[in-house]
This record gives C-alpha cells, structure tokens and sequence, in this order.
C-alpha cells in the first residue's frame, strides 16, 4: 500500500524524507502521494516526487490556501503535465474553519474546476482530490454540475457521517480515510468505513497531521502510519488484512493511475509496530 494523502513538504520533513520514506517501507508503506496545497507547493511537491522512485504528486489549490495569491494556473497546468503528477488538488470548500471566507474560497473554486474542464478538453485527464469539510451539502452540487466524472473524484480525510458517506457515493466518488477513523470520539466516522464499497475506498494519514491510534497526538504523523488506519478498517470490516490490503492497492492504482510498489510479504504478516 501507500499513503495517498500527504504533504511532505511541510517543514516538518525537510531534511527527513529519506528517512520517512525508510520508516513507511519498513511498515509495509511503499510510496507516497504528496499533495499540493499552493502554487508554489505544487513545484516543491513535483520536485520531492522527481527526487523519489516511490513519490507522486498533485497540483491544485487547497480552500483554506485560497487567499494566498497570486494563483499562477499555467505554472500549474505545466506541472499536472509531468509523469509524476498524478491527480488535480487538492481543492474543495471548507467551512470548519473561519478563514479564508467563503466569499474567498468559492471563486476558486469555480476557477480551478473551469480550469481542470480546459485542460481536460486539452488532453490533460487527472483525477482529482476533494477536501470537503461540514460541506457536503453545499459542495457535491458543486461537482455535478461540472462535465466532470464523478468516478475521477476522491473525497479525502473523510470525517462525516454515514449519511454523508452515501451522498459522496451516491454521487460517484471514492472516498479515503484518515487517521480520524480511528479514534474513539469518531464513531461515526468508523460506521461510514464499514459501508464503502471495497472498490470505492483509499487510506490516507494527511501527514504530518491527524495521526492514528496507537500514535495520536503525536506531530507530526508520519507516512507509516497508514498502515495503523488500515489495519483499524480491516478489522471493523471483518475483512483479513492481506485481503484487504490488496484491495486498496487495486483502488489506488485504478484511480491515480499508478503501479504500487509491493512490500516484503513478511512484513504484512503481522501487525505495525512502527
């Protein structure tokens, strides 16, 4: 498997990422997608992916980033055309957090997804990964009211409930799970997980935060720890780990359009420990 949602850029990494990447390996880990947050992140994320057999990215503009302008959409064009970018984001709308308004954040929105329209029509097809905070009702219009494929799109860090887990899939998309999913305050959250089609679903950390039980709280979370959240749904699904497993490879290389490097098979075959 690998962690399909991070961001290795963030300070909390520099002059580290070898070393997360070992540490993710040696739990079973094999690779991680890095997710862009700005314009400026899209270049450092595509530049950590270049460095890294086992590194993607992604290009986009994440909500709570939306004031931070200028958005320079033809440096990001020239980046989702690289090899190592795998998918547009991640964008979306967030109303969890005060700031950026949402007078700020939904002319982005409307531009990065007209924007993704054009490129598509240019032969530029990416998937695309969805941050949605307490906006489900308000985003998932949003979305089919575009040209685009529901199929194409992933709503990571999924932190709703189970009716909001049907929405998302009632319109189409995947859906990932974060670290949250494991929590004892997050019941909701682990219900939702149980009814996700085993070809609907991704794991994620959201790296360097949100770190999974038995490592909560601490920062930052790492790309290993993805396995920890795996292992978690696997059980709450009465699904066998290697089983399971497999089955998020299948998803994630279906979906980003890439081919997940195997771990050792010792290395599945007992719990994380990392």
């Amino acid at each position: 498997m690998i962690d399909t949602h991070a961001h290795l850029t963030f300070p909390d990494y520099a002059g580290k990422i070898d070393q997360v990447l070992d540490q993710a390996a040696q739990a079973g880990v094999t690779g991680v997608i890095s997710i862009a947050t700005t314009t400026v992140d899209s270049h450092d994320a595509l530049r950590v992916a270049t460095e890294h057999d086992n590194v993607w990215c992604t290009a986009g503009v994440h909500p709570l980033y939306a004031d931070k302008e200028p958005h320079d959409w033809n440096a990001i064009r020239n980046i989702a055309q690289h090899e190592k970018c795998v998918a547009w984001g991640e964008l979306g709308l967030d109303n969890k957090h005060a700031r950026p308004i949402r007078a700020i954040q939904d002319p982005l929105l409307a531009t990065q997804l007209a924007f993704i329209e054009s490129c598509k029509s240019d032969g530029i097809d990416l998937p695309i990964v969805i941050h949605c905070r307490e906006a489900f009702e308000d985003l998932i219009p949003i979305l089919k009211a575009t040209t685009l494929d529901p199929s194409r799109f992933v709503f990571h860090c999924f932190t709703g409930n189970p009716d909001e887990a049907k929405q998302v899939l009632d319109f189409g998309a995947m859906i990932s799970f974060t670290g949250v999913v494991t929590y004892k305050n997050a019941k909701e959250v682990a219900h939702a997980a149980q009814l996700v089609p085993q070809d609907r679903i991704m794991i994620e950390t959201d790296a360097p935060f949100l770190s999974p039980d038995p490592k909560r709280g601490t920062r930052p979370c790492v790309p290993a720890y993805a396995r920890y959240t795996a292992e978690f749904i696997a059980n709450a699904r009465n699904t066998p780990f290697i089983e399971f497993h497999d089955q998020i490879d299948r998803n994630t290389e279906s979906f980003f359009g890439i081919k997940v490097p195997k771990p050792d098979a010792e290395i599945l075959k007992n719990p994380c420990t990392c």
